[in-house]
Order: C-alpha cells, then sequence, then structure tokens
C-alpha cells in the first residue's frame, strides 16, 4: 500500500494507493485514519506523522506501508519552468532590531494646553525609565506619563527609550520637524560601526518642495538603503560617485530579481534627487541611468454584480458607508480616510476631496444612495471632525479598511483577487461604459494625464459586444 502526496486547496493530504484487495479496503474503511474521497476516486488521510504510524499500526500483517513517494522532493511542473537569478554582490545592508514594545504617543488636552500622552502595555523597564528621566511628566488625575510638543522633548523622550521601545505616532500627531521624523523611521534599524543616517538637508529639501510625507519617507528608506550598501566607502566618497556606481547598483537590484521594478524605478528616483537637488551635481548624468521598463498590467475590474454582493455582505452601517465611498466616488482610501463632515456637500450632490494625490483638491460625484447611507450613518455615530472615525476618535486607518473590504470580499463569495482600489477602478469602467465622457472621469479621478485615464479603455466591454470573432463567421 502506497502513500502519495496529495494538495487539496492549499492543505497537505495523503492519497492512498493500492491494488484491489477486499481486506484492505474493509481495514481502511474500519480503522477510522481515512476517507474516501469522490472527487479523487480513493481513500485520502491528513498527511502528518500520527497518521502515518495510524496506518502502520492499523495494517500490520494484511499490507507493507510504503512511504518512500511521500516525501520525495517536489518537482516543478513543466509549464511552471525555473530562474536563474543573478547574484547579489552585497548583503542586505540595513539589519533590523529585535521586537521592541511599543510606546504609542497620542494628543491629550490637560489644563488647557495640547500635549502627547505617553500609552503602553504595563513593562517595568519602560515604567522605570521614564519615572527616572526627565523627557515626561506624570499626570496624577489621567494617570499616564505625557510631555509637550516641543522637537527638544521628543528627542530627549527617543534618547531615555532608546534598545528599550520602539515609539509610533497616533495618525493624529503631525511632526514638522525632520530630524525628530528621521529618528523615528530609523530607530528599527542596527546601527552598526559605519552606519550612515540619512542627510537631514536630504528630508528638508524635500519637505520644502512639498513632496507629501509617505514620498518623504519612501525616498529615505531608499536613500539609507543605497549609502548603507556602500557604506565602507564612506560618505564623502560615495557622494563623489559616477553615473556608473548608481547604474550597477540599481542593475544588480533588477538581476537579484528580488524587487519589483517600481522599487527599483522608486529607488532611482530617489538617489538621482539626492545627487542633483541636495549635492547640486548637476553636472552628473544619470540620465543614461537604466530604468528597467515597467510592465503594463490592466488593473482588476470588478462587474457590477460583484460589486453589489460586496457591498451587501456587511450589516455594519460605517463599513458599508465605507465601501460604498470608494466606489460611489472613486476614491483612494487615504482620500475616504481624510474626509471632514464638512466635505459632504449634500445641496450641491457633491463631495469635497482636499490634498489628494499629489497634494490636489478635487470634487466627485455624491450618490443619492451614498448620501441615504450617510445621513443613517450619522444619526448612529455622531462624528466629531471626520467623517469616519475610530473608536477612541480620530481618523480611520488604512490598515482597518483593508480588513472591512477583505471581510466583505470573503463573505461575498465573489473568488476574484481585489483590493479596495479595485472599486476605484470599476467606478471609472463602468462610468466609460455608461458613456462618460474620459475628460469627465479624468476630472473625477483627479489624474493629472488624460494618457492615465485611457487604460481604462484597454478593459471596458463598452462597444465590443458589437464586434464579431471571425471565427463565428466560418
Amino acid at each position: 500500500m502506497y502513500l502519495n502526496p496529495l494538495e487539496h486547496a492549499g492543505k497537505p493530504f495523503i492519497r492512498i494507493w493500492h491494488k484491489p484487495n477486499p481486506r484492505i479496503s474493509r481495514r481502511l474503511k474500519e480503522c477510522g485514519a481515512a476517507k474516501y474521497s469522490k472527487t479523487y476516486k480513493c481513500y485520502v488521510a491528513q498527511r502528518t506523522p500520527q497518521t502515518v504510524e495510524r496506518l502502520h499500526q492499523a495494517f500490520q500483517g494484511i499490507a507493507l506501508v510504503d512511504t518512500r513517494y511521500l516525501n520525495r522532493p517536489r518537482r516543478l511542473r513543466p509549464d511552471l519552468g525555473a530562474t536563474v537569478k543573478g547574484e547579489s554582490r552585497h548583503a542586505e545592508p540595513l539589519g533590523k532590531l529585535p521586537d521592541l514594545p511599543v510606546v504609542r504617543l497620542q494628543p491629550l488636552l490637560h489644563q488647557g494646553k495640547e500635549v502627547l500622552q505617553v500609552s503602553f502595555a504595563y513593562d517595568a523597564g519602560i515604567y522605570r525609565k521614564l519615572k527616572a528621566g526627565d523627557s515626561c511628566v506624570w499626570l496624577p488625575e489621567e494617570r499616564c506619563f505625557a510631555l509637550g510638543t516641543g522637537s527638544g522633548e521628543m528627542h530627549r523622550l527617543l534618547d531615555c527609550l532608546e534598545s528599550t521601545a520602539c515609539v509610533w505616532l497616533a495618525g493624529t500627531v503631525k511632526v514638522k520637524d525632520m530630524a525628530v521624523m528621521r529618528r523615528l523611521w530609523e530607530q528599527t534599524y542596527r546601527k552598526d560601526v559605519g552606519y550612515l543616517t540619512c542627510p537631514l538637508a536630504y528630508l528638508e529639501k524635500l519637505q520644502l518642495l512639498n513632496y507629501s510625507l509617505s514620498t518623504i519617507r519612501t525616498y529615505h528608506s531608499l536613500l539609507v538603503r543605497f549609502l548603507n550598501t556602500h557604506r565602507e566607502q564612506g560618505l564623502e566618497e560615495i557622494n563623489a560617485f559616477a553615473s556608473e556606481e548608481v547604474n550597477r547598483y540599481h542593475r544588480q537590484m533588477v538581476q537579484s530579481q528580488a524587487y519589483s521594478f517600481s522599487f527599483v524605478n522608486q529607488s532611482i528616483n530617489a538617489v538621482k534627487f539626492y545627487f542633483q537637488r541636495v549635492l547640486g551635481r548637476h553636472g552628473l548624468d544619470l540620465s543614461q541611468v537604466e530604468r528597467p521598463g515597467k510592465a503594463e498590467r490592466l488593473p482588476t475590474v470588478l462587474s457590477k454584480e460583484e460589486v453589489a454582493k460586496i457591498l451587501s455582505a456587511t450589516q455594519n452601517l460605517k463599513h458599508r458607508c465605507l465601501l460604498q465611498l470608494l466606489y460611489a466616488g472613486g476614491l483612494r482610501i487615504g482620500e475616504v480616510i481624510n474626509l471632514r463632515i464638512t466635505d459632504v456637500q449634500k445641496e450641491r450632490n457633491l463631495l469635497l476631496i482636499r490634498g489628494g494625490k499629489g497634494q490636489k483638491d478635487r470634487t466627485t460625484l455624491l450618490s443619492k444612495k451614498l448620501l441615504e447611507s450617510l445621513r443613517a450613518y450619522y444619526r448612529e455615530h455622531r462624528p466629531k471632525v471626520w467623517l469616519f472615525e475610530g473608536p477612541q476618535g480620530g481618523q480611520y486607518t488604512a490598515d482597518s479598511i483593508r480588513h472591512v473590504f477583505n471581510a466583505c470580499l470573503s463573505k461575498s463569495g465573489v473568488e476574484r483577487k481585489a483590493t479596495p482600489h479595485s472599486l476605484r477602478h470599476s467606478f471609472a469602467t463602468h462610468l466609460l461604459e455608461q458613456g462618460t465622457d474620459l475628460r469627465y472621469i479624468q476630472a473625477l479621478l483627479g489624474h493629472r494625464s488624460s494618457k492615465t485615464t485611457e487604460i481604462y479603455t484597454h478593459i471596458t466591454s463598452h462597444g465590443l459586444q458589437g464586434i464579431t470573432s471571425p471565427l463565428d463567421n466560418l
């Protein structure tokens, strides 16, 4: 009796094969270790050491249980193939510290003055450091530690908790001091000998040119990675690099197949900004840096029926309003989070989107169905400032919206890989199929270039129904 590997629904099982024999069939039915599968037309069992042992015991004196095929190394199917990747000459340059306890800073109004409350799951080491240091004070009435909103106090707190805890900021805490943000972003890195921090002038230049905080953080991490890959040469020598060194670094990233083309292109932009806009090396010709071609993949678009199933998969009014907003107005997650109550302009049937991608304001559609849902939601939840607020107040988080969408997608029975952004793509495609002019769709989505909006012409079925395939005319 041979035990063979079987994979079903992503889980490992055992497929049992034997020559026709009534004694073996009867024992398999009686032993309880396996059951007959109508799908595979054989007996199958859970793939565990306990199951294999039970089969050995159950068939003593009846059959020899052979496991030679069960643990044989799995070969890839011919259509999957294998890829020979390029060798990366550099190890991962940024080591991470072990996971540390988290200290969260959130706004608190104390005696008419704004302070930052220090919240953490009780930890004796953190408590002793905060009690002994001068970075914050104990507030008896609120029963918590707190510190002011000055950058000096933040630096002292980070000094106090270094290698003891990781400091996180609540979403409503806005930090304008880039020296503080640099320390917060780099606090999880292992700072070995020769570690190169991100030059402060780089972050301040990005901030001065009004780059979004998300872009600044991305550029920061990519430049720190580039600098520390070459840390042995020192910052002075790195600053004197020619275009070939920059090109070689990114060529190795592409050949290693460990990074997406989008990641490599972002890295090129971040490094190029450092050399040309911060160091002022405009004579350095980085136009010859080879950029990997971006794959032109079509976005995932859900049908109207699939959208309806996802929207109706939850009975939670707040969650349903969140998903309806993504679809009804073609909003991004960040735009939903930043909506204020006053941005719902019901008199004009419009939604005001402030500070969208690229720091652009725009207006988009306010559906009548959505307005009815929002009125019911407002009566039930009474948000204070933001249209959608967390349980403790403040803005809703992007991760919460993703969790809500994934739960509804799973419950709806829609067997498609999709994300919350798929609702935005579906909004644009369905408008186009309804005959809406592409220029209006571009304005509603907030696209700067019409070329970005034109991708939806490749995935719409509008106008294709009247075209007959030549195969049907044979």
